[in-house]
């Protein structure tokens, strides 16, 4: 099996969430982390909690882009975890 079907049979049959379409190049890590808050709240897939589920997919995608991803792209990315974070603090509040 390549790399690249291995990950996709990572995101279509493991306990993974279902995602928005193109939610990764999306230009707002605000509106990155809400879709994936959305999709991770929905989910009866999961098995840890929506956190979890949503930054596992968020850093498996980083982990699966790799060096493909601009600097810019991963900042972004990576700023889309803060953001991930905030939301749900702000849910406990």
């Amino acid at each position: 099996m390549t790399k690249d079907k291995w990950s996709r049979d990572v995101t279509e049959n493991s306990d993974s969430l279902d995602l928005e379409e193109e939610v990764f190049t999306k230009d707002d890590p605000h509106e990155i982390a809400r879709s994936l808050k959305r999709s991770a709240e929905k989910s009866s897939r999961r098995k840890g909690s929506p956190l979890q589920s949503a930054m596992s997919m968020l850093t498996f995608y980083i982990n699966r882009a790799g060096d493909n991803l601009s600097d810019d792209e991963r900042d972004k990315l990576e700023q889309a975890k803060d953001e991930l974070r905030a939301l749900f603090d702000s849910d406990d509040e």
